[in-house]
């Protein structure tokens, strides 16, 4: 038998049982809204102290307090690994950079801050080369967009060797690479080119050493024709002038980006070029 009697505040709705319903049938309100109804000269019951753990107000009490936590703490382990993440960032685009000088970073021992120590980082002003003395970057879309033309001096093979920086856009998001040219500026010695979303097994082929290699010793101009960047890529096995490369398989627009990103970003520096 029932042996207590509930009343909702808000509907006035009575209801009989050993605690409050859930919810009121009447108006819908949570067990919050009902308060026992004591009979004359009984006992009053006791009032719970604190939250009460099962309503409302304490999940949303509760919720906001650990969202407030995993935020702190997700704030607090980004600060604290951001000097190591741009650390790794910087080390893997001096990796890439090394790379376009035909060297293989991925030798046993190898270190790629030791080596990097021999690459100059210089800027083109126009007339000449002037050192570099900002913070190393990591992209240089940017920087190419302000005028800013790094150029990175090298020797290799007892020679001088310059790395210009280049970027574009594939079918999907943003190439980039680098080029190395010869001490005479008119033929490439090496490349490196990456993308950032481009298809795997088509266009992300262009990562690949295999067809980054194939613009080793490639001419920059056509003939004396120094005015104008002949170096591009185009469909696959159909390449025939020594200044053309070719494409990857069935990534056209790929291979395509990347003959923009070449001509495009060697065009930039040909005050440097023809200097």
């Amino acid at each position: 038998m029932a042996t207590k009697k509930f009343k909702c505040e808000l509907c006035g709705y009575i209801h009989e049982g050993d605690k409050a319903p859930a919810t009121c049938p009447k108006c819908g309100a949570s067990a919050d809204a009902f308060t026992e109804i004591v009979e004359a000269g009984a006992e009053a019951p006791a009032k719970k102290k604190g939250l009460d753990t099962s309503s409302n107000t304490y999940t949303i009490i509760y919720a906001s307090v650990m969202v407030i936590i995993v935020a702190f703490l997700l704030a607090f382990i980004s600060s604290v690994l951001k000097p190591t993440q741009d650390a790794n960032v910087e080390n893997d685009t001096k990796g890439q950079i090394l790379t376009s000088l035909n060297i293989d970073i991925n030798a046993p021992g190898f270190s790629v801050a030791d080596e990097f120590k021999n690459v100059q980082d210089m800027l083109w002003n126009g007339t000449e080369l002037v050192p570099y003395d900002g913070k190393f970057l990591s992209s240089y879309g940017s920087a190419i967009k302000a005028g800013e033309l790094h150029v990175f001096v090298a020797q290799a093979e007892g020679e001088t060797k310059y790395v210009l920086p280049v970027t574009g856009r594939g079918l999907w998001g943003g190439l980039w690479g680098y080029i190395a040219l010869n001490a005479d500026k008119k033929t490439v010695y090496g490349t490196y080119f990456y993308h950032e979303s481009e298809t795997a097994g088509l266009g992300a082929r262009i990562g690949e050493r295999w067809f980054q290699e194939q613009f080793n010793g490639k001419p920059v101009f056509a003939g004396e024709n120094t005015e104008a960047v002949a170096l591009k890529v185009v469909k696959a096995g159909a390449s025939k002038a020594e200044n053309e490369i070719d494409g990857v398989t069935g990534a056209t627009l790929t291979s395509v980006g990347v003959s923009d990103m070449v001509q495009d970003g060697l065009s930039v520096y040909l005050s440097f070029i023809n200097n």
